[in-house]
């Protein structure tokens, strides 16, 4: 791409003498236990940051896709304080709040040594003035303004945001082929995806328009990207039919895993309380998703309070049992907990301790997943999505139909 800040820092990938590719006794500040993440040698704290609620407010593809809760001194603060307490993951996108979470990551950043820190990002769900958000050359510039927010030379995982490669995956293999150049330029380190899930705007689709089977998408990209990294939906409200598949699938290809909405976003600890109903402004995605509403606040109450009865009455006692259901899954994985207030971080990080009992685990998982059914007979999880119809997609390569 010429001159500029990412030709200027392309550095060679077995040039990164990290601490954290070390092993140091298994345990870091706090007494987090290490996991290392797959196949990588990447070894990182089990308990990262997610950054996507510190990035505020936001719109992105005629949707709502922000945290109107977030205010900058508290982020800034809940960084550092992460970071004190040992977290070293640091999790975030290009989309999120449109740069200004990578930005604010960026000023812990300076103040730290680069080799204390894990950071991930994310391409693909900002496309800007490109055809695409997946066009090489928009994902090399995406990336280059990725490094300066935050302000760093080369991300130790980067991201593709989403599976959705346009028609007849045009934008696939080009994809895939930048991410390989940037990881042999050593910009990144390690090449990561998302597990199956569905592309924002096709949840708004519905009718009459198609959706291809979630998990024959995942798999048939991921032959394709061959990824080091998978991120992986998994919390006590996630059916275990559906995130122990990929979990397993993960680890018979060598894969670290990260575990992402490891706290359903605030809803295991209860903040949908009906009695104290939070009013969300504009540019939250909050707004629409079912579970947030009063009524499924009730469905959730009635669950966190059979929750209480097994693991504790206190919400650090939530938090653990969240936390360790998320770590059993695999000794390749590390958790994502978001957050926009450094008490918030205080807790998260603080009250981890040993692994409860499985039978508490076991037990936790079973009243959380009849929550989840009955959540899941009042309908859809975002207020605006339509039920599809069902259609499969063509293989990568098929050639499109003649008009």
């Amino acid at each position: 791409m010429g001159g500029g800040i990412v030709s200027e820092r392309i550095r060679a990938r077995s040039s990164f003498p990290y601490p954290h590719d070390l092993d140091n006794g298994g345990t870091m500040a706090g007494d987090i236990p290490l996991r290392v993440l797959g196949d990588t040698g990447i070894s990182v704290p089990a308990v990262g940051m997610g950054c996507w609620a510190i990035g505020g407010p936001d719109h992105n593809l005629g949707m709502p896709m922000g945290w109107s809760t977030a205010d900058d001194a508290e982020s800034a603060a809940g960084l550092e304080r992460a970071h004190a307490l040992g977290a070293r993951l640091f999790d975030t996108a290009d989309v999120y709040g449109h740069g200004h979470s990578e930005r604010l990551i960026g000023q812990l950043v300076a103040q730290v040594p680069r080799a204390d820190l894990v950071l991930t990002s994310k391409v693909g769900y900002f496309r800007g003035t490109a055809p695409h958000g997946f066009d090489p050359g928009h994902m090399r510039r995406q990336l280059e303004q990725s490094l300066e927010n935050l302000r760093t030379d080369h991300l130790d995982i980067y991201f593709l945001h989403h599976s959705d490669f346009g028609p007849y995956d045009r934008w696939l293999r080009g994809a895939a082929d930048t991410m390989r150049a940037l990881r042999d330029e050593g910009l990144i380190r390690a090449i990561g995806m998302r597990g199956p899930h569905r592309f924002a705007p096709q949840r708004r689709a519905g009718g009459t328009a198609a959706r291809e089977d979630k998990s024959a998408t995942f798999r048939r990209v991921f032959d394709v990207v061959e990824p080091q990294i998978l991120a992986v939906r998994d919390n006590l409200l996630t059916p275990s039919a559906r995130s122990a598949p990929i979990i397993s699938f993960a680890e018979q290809h060598g894969c670290g895993i990260l575990l992402n909405k490891t706290l359903g976003q605030g809803l295991l600890v209860g903040v949908n309380d009906p009695a104290h109903p939070r009013v969300l402004g504009p540019g939250d995605h909050r707004s629409r998703k079912r579970w947030f509403t009063p009524a499924a606040g009730v469905v959730i109450g009635e669950g966190l309070a059979r929750l209480r009865a097994i693991v504790g009455p206190d919400r650090a006692d939530l938090v653990r049992v969240a936390l360790w259901s998320g770590l059993l899954r695999s000794e390749n994985a590390a958790v994502l907990v978001g957050f926009t207030r450094a008490a918030q971080v205080e807790m998260n990080l603080t009250c981890l301790g040993e692994p409860p009992p499985i039978d508490v685990i076991d037990a936790a998982r079973a009243v959380m997943a009849d929550v989840q059914r009955r959540l899941d007979n009042t309908g859809e999880v975002f207020l605006d999505e339509r039920p599809p119809m069902s259609a499969v997609a063509p293989p990568v390569g098929a050639t499109a139909p003649n008009p």
